[in-house]
């Protein structure tokens, strides 16, 4: 019987070709079909997503490179800012529900849709928690629309789950959240139709020489509060340093490589001259519990080439 650790051999696909140099156009889109008139976006909500710097972001990719690699791909606001500029890309992450949602949006949307909508007729405080409750579903399909529905009506948007794995968090005080937004989906459909979606851990990836890996790990905790639990494996300071040591081995191997990461001493230590290259960016903190505890923060944006 298949659960939902099998799911994704039913939707993977195999890598793409990373052989091709292109250019990268900053504000020029490239000349691929548009599909609808839509600019895809995240369609879920992700602690630490990268909207507001896209454009702090593109304006550090070297000018040349080939395939796009996002091994902590999240809620991929990267990606679907730049997809229509880019020759194939390869994202991945270590939380097999939201590789699923990712594949099931790229082929198998409209579907997804469909069960959106009976979530959102449906949808009460006693539904959401039966929902919550359903920890081992076996359809793809009802692995995303599960996903996506608890992500738009759970607490401040937060994906945390407990040490099985377990998704746990209460429900949000939305008088009428937007659980289906057939346009986004739709735009993120046809985005998707140039990325291959992966299950694995960072250290799993194979960019080669001339590659981009962007990675947006869960940050190094800048004081008790900070979130760090997006899987049922906390990401602490071992993983930071084998993250560290990982792209180490991708700058000697040619591979282009740009990091976000809070602005903390340990980072700093780990990402210094003369390998590494890090720039301040003020960035919007708008999931807390504490609604003081929202606003901008720094952190740090790093690379490996000038």
């Amino acid at each position: 019987m298949m659960n939902t650790r099998d799911a994704r051999v039913a939707l993977s696909d195999p890598p793409g070709d990373s052989t091709a140099r292109s250019p990268f156009h900053p504000s020029i889109p490239g000349g691929g079909p548009k599909y609808t008139c839509v600019k895809a976006a995240p369609f879920v909500k992700w602690v630490g997503g990268k909207r507001s710097l896209v454009k702090n972001l593109t304006a550090c990719f070297p000018q040349r490179f080939g395939t796009y690699w996002e091994p902590f791909v999240g809620g991929g606001a990267l990606f679907f800012g730049i997809h229509e500029r880019i020759n194939g890309a390869i994202l991945s992450d270590f939380n097999l529900d939201l590789v699923i949602t990712y594949n099931v949006i790229k082929m198998q949307h409209e579907a997804l849709i469909n069960k959106l909508a009976a979530h959102a007729e449906l949808h009460d405080k006693e539904y959401y928690y039966s929902i919550r409750r359903q920890h081992d579903l076996e359809d793809p399909i009802d692995v995303a629309a599960r996903f996506i529905y608890l992500n738009k009506t759970c607490y401040n948007g937060l994906y945390r789950v407990n040490k099985k794995g377990e998704f746990n968090v209460p429900i949000g005080s939305y008088e009428n959240p937007e659980i289906v937004n057939m346009a986004n989906i739709k735009a993120c459909h046809h985005a998707l139709q140039g990325a291959v979606i992966q299950f694995q851990e960072f250290d799993a990836i194979e960019p080669v020489e001339g590659d981009l890996v962007y990675c947006d790990p869960p940050y190094h905790p800048v004081n008790s509060n900070s979130f760090t639990k997006y899987t049922k494996s906390d990401f602490g300071e071992e993983a930071q340093i084998r993250l560290h040591d990982f792209l180490l081995s991708l700058h000697d191997n040619g591979v282009n490589v740009i990091l976000s990461n809070s602005d903390t001493p340990l980072i700093r230590d780990l990402y210094g001259p003369p390998i590494w290259n890090s720039d301040v960016v003020r960035a919007p903190r708008l999931v807390n519990s504490n609604g003081n505890g929202r606003g901008r923060v720094d952190e740090l944006m790093i690379r490996n080439y000038l």
